[in-house]
């Protein structure tokens, strides 16, 4: 038992899971790490039940505040199968790709699942997930398997640095594969928005493939058409294609990365839309002052930058790399041009992100006309009460 102060009770009644290692006053016992603790109030009252971490700033990660659950078999499998159920519900006829499981939304803190056609992707990030896992990925293959998802395998990517502060190990490989699905063989291929994609999870960055901006990417696809689109950041194509698809007459797909452009090439000659495709091996920030003081023509850009901040300490640096790249990209542009920007950071909130395109506008003598803010797709919910969950912006513009 783990009595906290009254930060982190109110904290945990407006619905944020975590309770941090200063705001403990007490623990009974020696809990080991990783195991189920009850959370209680300076007056006594039970807050909930979460995970011990004993190596963490996030203390404990509460996964019920219902003091009559028994954290059995039968209470992982109903919470797995609710997750399901909502994204058949939500994602319909797309449910063959998407994010299975989003962590806190899903009452599931630090685990990510990740359904690429035929394999499921998985990053564990906390003890207490870590602790049950040989539990929740047998049972989530049943579920799946119920529905007709065959899976050839379930693969970890837990090659990250967030798993030392658990005090657990960096590593990726298979928990499981079936018998014709090859040790070596570590790609897939999903169909999303009716374009094919090599998904890459050893290598590929996060999980392998980024599942969040799925609509937002074919959003694109019909601004596109007749089009010159410059796509920053392109990573392995998915705006390119979109942009492709939907009939732009030309796509510049540029990333600083070598392998991701190659990745892009690739998925541009499997779906036969490399005619009206370039693709550039640049810095984003070098190569923008460059094409404006080359008089570049292009109708739409895309900026789909990685996280520039992971955390509070670097926010003013990177809301200086926002607002540069937004800046010039809203120069390069004519007067009726379309810019379509984000942030993948939950630290550069909002309000903030509003701020810095504003004063990017105003930087470039723009003004902009807001066409759509959207966010990441409902496979990625966001659950009220954790900001944590809130991480994308995605603004699309008129530059007048």
């Amino acid at each position: 038992m783990a009595v906290v102060s009254k930060k982190a009770e109110e904290a945990i009644e407006k619905g944020h899971p975590w309770v941090y290692a200063d705001e403990i006053v007490s623990t009974t016992g020696i809990p080991e790490n990783g195991e189920l603790i009850d959370v209680i109030s300076l007056k006594g009252k039970y807050l909930g039940t979460g995970y011990i971490s004993l190596h963490s700033k996030i203390r404990i990660r509460i996964i019920s505040k219902n003091a009559n659950d028994k954290f059995d078999e039968a209470f992982y499998e109903r919470r797995l199968r609710h997750a399901w159920e909502y994204r058949k519900t939500v994602m319909g006829e797309d449910i063959s790709c998407c994010r299975v499981i989003f962590g806190e939304s899903d009452y599931f803190p630090g685990l990510t699942a990740d359904l690429f056609s035929d394999v499921l992707v998985c990053q564990t990030l906390s003890v207490g997930i870590e602790r049950i896992k040989s539990m929740l990925f047998p049972l989530l293959k049943r579920i799946l398997e119920e529905d007709g998802v065959l899976l050839k395998g379930i693969y970890e990517r837990n090659d990250v640095a967030i798993r030392e502060k658990e005090g657990l190990k960096q590593y990726k490989g298979w928990f499981w594969r079936s018998k014709d699905q090859a040790e070596e063989n570590t790609t897939t291929t999903i169909c999303e928005n009716g374009i094919l994609y090599t998904v890459d999870f050893e290598n590929g960055q996060k999980t392998g493939y980024f599942l969040d901006q799925k609509y937002n990417r074919a959003l694109i696809g019909k601004l596109a058409k007749g089009k010159r689109v410059l796509d920053c950041f392109t990573h392995t194509g998915s705006f390119a294609l979109n942009a492709a698809k939907g009939g732009a007459a030309l796509v510049t797909a540029v990333d600083v990365s070598k392998t991701a452009i190659e990745m892009a090439k690739h998925n541009a000659q499997q779906n036969a839309m490399q005619g009206n495709m370039e693709f550039l091996v640049e810095d984003i920030f070098e190569l923008l002052p460059r094409l404006i003081a080359e008089h570049a023509k292009y109708d739409l850009i895309i900026l789909d930058p990685p996280a520039f901040t992971k955390n509070r300490k670097t926010m003013l640096q990177a809301m200086g790399g926002y607002r540069e790249i937004n800046k010039r990209a809203m120069q390069l542009l004519p007067r009726g041009g379309y810019l379509a920007t984000c942030s993948c950071s939950h630290f550069a909130s909002e309000s903030m992100f509003k701020k810095m395109l504003a004063n990017a506008a105003q930087d470039a003598h723009v003004s902009l006309k807001q066409i759509e803010m959207r966010q990441q797709g409902p496979d990625h919910p966001i659950l009220w009460g954790v900001e944590e969950t809130n991480y994308l912006k995605f603004f699309v513009f008129q530059v007048c």
